[in-house]
């Protein structure tokens, strides 16, 4: 049985997403695929010169975003 995909939101920086993923743009169009190896690294900055795909353009521009919990 695979491992789960793992998903991780970094404060101040990209999504990480671990295990087995294929990438669609809108249009239903495969972008990227990746095995359970392999590491995949979203933008959350927007300035990404490799959108959607994290360039580290988040350390560059001062991103600023720290992950918390909603409050119940």
């Amino acid at each position: 049985m695979p491992e789960p995909v793992k998903v991780t939101v970094f404060d101040d920086g990209p999504i990480e997403i671990q295990g087995p993923v294929t990438v669609y743009n809108e249009f239903g169009k495969v972008i990227a695929t990746y095995d359970e190896e392999e590491t995949l690294y979203l933008c959350r900055c927007g300035h990404s010169n490799d959108k959607p795909f994290c360039d580290g353009s988040h350390d560059d521009t001062g991103f600023c975003h720290k992950v918390r919990p909603k409050e119940e």
